[in-house]
């Protein structure tokens, strides 16, 4: 018996968009043989639970010379996450590179970030991008801030800083110079006109005589270890500039005291124990093998190109993921010794094993 006129159409429309579904699917298939991936009960990587990937437009209001070679910009949007001294951001440049730079303003400036910039001629591009391309008027894109290098409660306070080590460093001589906290500042250059905001640290300092500014071309080195014997115990020593400046502090630290140092490149590793291992990539069932001289970036990318990354440096997080088995050598500046336990930042860090097992 022919069934009747409407349940007829309305099983021709279900047969015709089961097999338009069956060909998308195939078209899908086709372009991107790893779609669908077989799902893990909870797939975390790329995600972290640290900080929203949400980004703010903000305008460029102001546009500055800090000093040689250093530009401030002055961001302003609407309801922006609040920070605290030691906080920087991730500026998202229009060519599709993401930086971090500090925040040298004012916290309670509400709607409002500052950053400072110094030209890296032998860089990899971001600073000049910076200096070259932004402008006052211009829109840029920024990630919430974070803050790795936060100003604790102590007795005291030795700031050490060098050129655009400043930066983290300025708001936190706010804080405690407006707390009337006990603290001193040593800050080194090449020259007076290369410090950014040398003025109104020097304002800060005047009484007490709480600053001294080091211009390399005046008066040579700073010396980070008379300024360190200087210090009473339980003093919080905060230092950022360039590498052996960090090296200099921490080798001539006296016991007792407290170091935090936040650095604008990667330390220098040991190549010790960085041998080749294997990556299984658990969702997609496949596995790589990292040789010594290439990163586990690099070895994943091949299989799957589109995983996200951004600073190559170990700054960032863009390329963190979670570890589902196998021990992991840290070698970043970013993850909290809690984030480390499950994750990895794959740009940088290593196995010190034979075997890891990522969530990808």
């Amino acid at each position: 018996m022919p069934l009747p006129l409407p349940r007829a159409r309305t099983a021709l429309l279900l047969t015709g968009a089961a097999l338009l579904a069956r060909r998308a699917v195939r078209r899908r298939v086709r372009r991107s043989p790893l779609w669908p991936l077989p799902a893990l009960d909870t797939p975390v990587s790329g995600h972290s639970g640290r900080r929203s990937t949400t980004t703010h437009r903000l305008l460029i209001t102001e546009r500055a010379s800090a000093a040689e070679d250093v530009v401030l910009l002055r961001l302003e949007g609407a309801g922006l996450p609040a920070w605290q001294p030691g906080a920087h951001l991730d500026l998202l440049l229009p060519s599709g590179l993401v930086r971090q730079y500090s925040l040298c303003g004012d916290p309670a400036a509400a709607d409002t970030y500052t950053i400072a910039t110094r030209l890296v001629e032998d860089g990899r591009g971001g600073s000049r991008e910076v200096h070259e391309r932004l402008r006052a008027g211009d829109e840029v894109e920024v990630r919430a801030p974070r803050n790795r290098f936060p100003l604790v409660d102590a007795p005291a306070y030795l700031f050490v800083a060098g050129g655009i080590g400043i930066t983290p460093i300025l708001p936190m001589l706010r804080s405690v110079a407006a707390s009337g906290a006990d603290w001193r500042l040593l800050y080194g250059g090449r020259s007076r006109a290369s410090m950014p905001f040398l003025d109104e640290i020097e304002k800060l300092g005047a009484e007490g005589g709480r600053v001294t500014v080091v211009p390399a071309d005046e008066a040579g080195r700073s010396d980070t270890a008379g300024a360190l014997a200087d210090t009473a115990e339980g003093t919080a020593v905060y230092c950022c500039g360039p590498e052996p400046l960090m090296d200099a502090v921490a080798a001539a630290l006296p016991p007792g005291r407290t170091l935090h140092l936040e650095r604008f490149a990667p330390a220098s590793t040991s190549t010790a124990g960085a041998g080749p291992f294997e990556v299984e990539l658990r969702r997609s069932g496949r596995t790589v093998h990292v040789t010594a001289d290439r990163s586990v970036l690099s070895a994943v990318r091949e299989e799957l190109p589109h995983v996200s990354y951004s600073c190559e440096q170990g700054f960032c997080g863009t390329c963190r993921q979670s570890v589902l088995e196998g021990e992991v050598d840290h070698r970043d500046e970013l993850l909290t010794d809690s984030e480390r336990d499950d994750s990895m930042l794959i740009c940088v860090s290593r196995c010190r094993g034979g075997r890891l097992v990522l969530d990808l």
